[in-house]
């Protein structure tokens, strides 16, 4: 796939702050328009890499979710689209074209993985296609075991980090971007050649407040809009956004489990995350 100089690329695994970046890079890359951005839907902002390839196969039948075929497969209606594009993979980067961090911008998002589990958990149970119907102490079982969908999780992680000091890669903590939005965005627009305003960047940081994406329509799920993909009690694309959530579900059992895989995993590494 031919990658574009003036390409920008967020690379995160599922549920790791993916929307929010997506939408600061896109503001940041059109002026901070945001009366566009709530006229387009995020679907028609960026190109999600892999979309939707990797929906079970029996939403991939016709007689099953017809509207699913109306949307093109994201690399390809990629590789038709105009520059500057915003390109949203949740591929890891061994799995790119090979040069992507040599010739485009990347941003990769990482999140503790006790909380990404949690939300991804919730995803693949509340839409159809993916319809998990496990509880979570079974989910986080396979999640550790790389059995579920976008895992091995640190393998990623650590590919990544060794190019954290490239030119054009940055490198962001999910809990980073919650605690401090303005220093976030600050950092993010040096990166993408902007400079704002503290001014603008308190809007900015309004207009990212989990209330306020909640209510955002055009950063939702485009699978919200297809009939009979929700199942009921979901408790929406756009959960809580805020770190360390994991504790309400863990009991001491699996938090040991938890620290044990996190240390196994990180160890010969400088990895931290703000737990």
């Amino acid at each position: 796939m031919e990658v574009r100089p003036d390409d920008v690329w967020l690379v995160t695994y599922p549920r790791s702050g993916t929307t929010m970046t997506c939408e600061i890079l896109w503001l940041m890359m059109n002026n901070l328009d945001y009366e566009k951005a709530a006229k387009t839907h995020m679907f028609h902002r960026r190109h999600f890499l892999e979309f939707f390839t990797f929906l079970h196969e029996q939403t991939q039948d016709l007689n099953t979710y017809p509207s699913l075929h109306d949307f093109p497969i994201g690399y390809r209606l990629a590789a038709s689209a105009p520059s500057p594009r915003l390109v949203v993979t949740h591929l890891p980067l061994s799995l790119l074209p090979p040069k992507v961090v040599d010739v485009a911008r990347v941003v990769f998002v990482a999140r503790d993985p006790r909380d990404v589990a949690v939300s991804w958990y919730h995803l693949l149970k509340m839409y159809r296609c993916f319809d998990f119907v496990g509880d979570f102490k079974e989910f986080w079982k396979l999640f550790m075991e790389d059995s579920i969908l976008f895992t091995p999780f640190f393998p990623r992680l650590k590919e990544t980090w060794v190019l954290r000091n490239h030119p054009k890669m940055l490198f962001l903590f999910y809990e980073d971007m919650i605690k401090d939005k303005p220093s976030t965005l600050n950092k993010i627009s040096s990166f993408c050649g902007k400079q704002y305003s503290q001014e603008l960047l308190l809007t900015l940081a309004d207009h990212l407040s989990i209330d306020m994406f909640r209510q955002n329509q055009s950063v939702q799920s485009v699978l919200e809009t297809i009939p009979g993909m929700n199942n009921e009690g979901g408790e929406g694309f756009i959960r809580k956004g805020k770190s360390g959530g994991w504790r309400d579900y863990f009991d001491e059992e699996m938090r040991l489990q938890a620290e044990t895989w996190i240390q196994r995993n990180l160890a010969g590494t400088d990895i931290t995350f703000v737990f």
